[in-house]
């Protein structure tokens, strides 16, 4: 039986995942592509490079990105949240770098920045949460 997700198991789970899908939509096509994020204060913060979808969010802020964890068992987890896409710059884009770094990446990784953007300019974005919604099915 599918259930409806309490406010603490969407929180919970939204800070276990580490990758989601971003849906965006321009002149007559969807877009959906994953990216890694982390979640603090009810806004999901990216880090990428321009392309399409920063591209798709510049001209139309409403966006739509779910979580997803399905299990052999045949449980599984999904979240869906609306929001509106805000493009950050400067401090804002800093502690948007700090916040995924804190969340993300391996506390072991001893890794430097490095280019991985194909000369693409970066970006930082968070998502604002208008709405969320997380439905799950536990098959013990």
């Amino acid at each position: 039986m599918i259930e409806v997700m309490t406010p603490s198991e969407i929180n919970e789970f939204v800070l276990a995942q580490k990758v989601g899908r971003i849906g965006c939509h321009r002149d007559g096509e969807t877009y959906v592509v994953p990216v890694i994020y982390a979640w603090r204060d009810d806004c999901l913060y990216v880090y990428t490079t321009e392309g399409k979808k920063v591209e798709f969010m510049r001209r139309d802020a409403r966006v739509c990105f779910e979580i997803d964890d399905y299990l052999a068992s045949g449980s599984w987890r999904s979240v869906i949240i609306q929001g509106t896409y805000e493009e950050l710059r400067g401090e804002d884009a800093a502690r948007a770098l700090a916040i995924l770094t804190e969340q993300v990446r391996p506390k072991s990784s001893g890794r430097g920045d490095d280019d991985r953007g194909g000369g693409r300019l970066a970006v930082a974005f968070r998502i604002r949460a208008n709405d969320v919604t997380g439905r799950k099915v536990d098959r013990g």
